[in-house]
């Protein structure tokens, strides 16, 4: 069982996720929260679920009509909206990953807080995280968690390919490595 997560964050998920469900707007569980739900670490920053780009502007619609604030930030690979204070992205660009149909369904259903969704694999959460990362961005505490406690989840060789062209994810993967994180024990 997961550690606790916090009710806030948690009642922020299901809300949103109650409102693209009755919209038909299909999406994956994604970044921290997704590491979770796996079995990570619990996060206090934000919820991410991934969506079609095509989707964007429908889920800002159906949220809104919901009653809850909305954003079109100017970075064109999100969108954001707020539950009691809660910050949630919707990512239709994620780092290394093209968020489509076969991608929304290759994700597997499992139960987040008793409410079924689709979540992101482990390997599709790290190489988000470590596509994102860069010199103003470079803080490796949560990723080692997250390596950590889904390691045995993580196609490792997988990732390394994946990443690859990453100087900062080849240097997490060697810490990983030195770590005896990413390799069998």
């Amino acid at each position: 069982m997961p550690p606790q997560q916090s009710d806030e964050i948690v009642d922020a998920l299901k809300r949103v996720a109650a409102i693209l469900r009755d919209h038909e707007i299909e999406f994956a569980l994604g970044g921290g929260l997704a590491a979770w739900a796996l079995g990570g670490p619990p996060t206090e920053h934000d919820v991410d679920l991934a969506i079609r780009e095509a989707d964007a502007d429908a889920a800002l619609a159906a949220l809104e009509a919901e009653g809850l604030r909305t954003e079109q930030p100017p970075e064109g690979w999100l969108v954001k909206t707020w539950v009691d204070g809660v910050l949630v992205d919707l990512i239709f660009r994620p780092s290394g990953l093209v968020v489509d149909t076969a991608f929304l369904r290759s994700c597997p259903e499992m139960g987040v807080a008793a409410v079924p969704m689709r979540v992101m694999p482990a390997g599709d959460i790290l190489r988000t995280k470590l596509l994102a990362l860069s010199e103003h961005n470079l803080d490796l505490e949560p990723l080692l968690s997250y390596a950590r406690a889904l390691r045995e989840q993580v196609d490792w060789c997988e990732l390394a390919t994946a990443v690859g062209e990453s100087p900062f994810a080849r240097a997490f993967l060697y810490l990983t490595d030195a770590l005896a994180i990413s390799r069998s024990q």
